[in-house]
């Protein structure tokens, strides 16, 4: 169901570690930790020194990435036990950050979107982000008839968990929302919705 030519679609660039930074902040969630553990092999680790690394383990949680995160030995290494406290101790830091802060986020497209809200709501500049999507293609979608989300959305069309209309979930995206759009698949013939795909596994 991906179209092609859609501008909204995020793009994520890949993490490459900003020498010039004077400071590193990672938010990672589940398999994003490897994004970074993959550039701190291949790198004489010094950046590590002045790094923050705040994670959510999700659904990676069996397979240790929150030791191999902190066996890296940054200098900050924070575990959150659910989204929520990890955006709250996100938004501490970004209180506290001088200019030269570099911020790196990698995960899922849900989370990605949901860090970069934040972010820019503390006038961080979008293009000054890294993002590298790991894990699930599940996708956050904003009803458009009811403006509730729903998060991990892996199938379409999907229920609207708020008002339970059957969206079509869309490629078009919204950055200040994080979501994805989804609209009513059965509009001028209720009834008519085609059994879910799964097509964000």
């Amino acid at each position: 169901m991906l179209v092609a030519g859609i501008k909204s679609r995020p793009e994520y660039k890949g993490i490459d570690i900003d020498p010039h930074a004077k400071r590193h902040l990672f938010v990672l969630e589940g398999e994003g930790a490897l994004a970074l553990m993959e550039r701190a092999g291949s790198d004489d680790g010094d950046f590590l020194k002045k790094t923050e690394i705040l994670y959510l383990p999700s659904g990676s949680v069996a397979r240790n990435h929150d030791q191999a995160l902190g066996a890296l030995e940054a200098d900050v290494f924070w575990k959150a036990p659910t989204l929520q406290p990890l955006i709250f101790r996100l938004r501490a830091c970004l209180e506290g950050a001088n200019m030269g802060t570099r911020i790196y986020i990698s995960g899922t497209e849900g989370f990605i979107g949901q860090i970069v809200q934040v972010a820019l709501n503390f006038g961080v500049d979008f293009n000054s982000l890294k993002t590298e999507h790991r894990g699930s293609l599940a996708r956050r979608v904003q009803c458009v008839h009811c403006k509730g989300i729903t998060d991990n959305v892996t199938t379409s069309p999907v229920i609207c968990t708020h008002c339970g209309l059957p969206l079509l979930v869309r490629d078009h995206y919204s950055r200040r929302l994080g979501a994805f759009q989804g609209v009513n698949i059965d509009a001028e013939e209720p009834g008519t919705a085609p059994e879910p795909e799964e097509i964000f596994p």
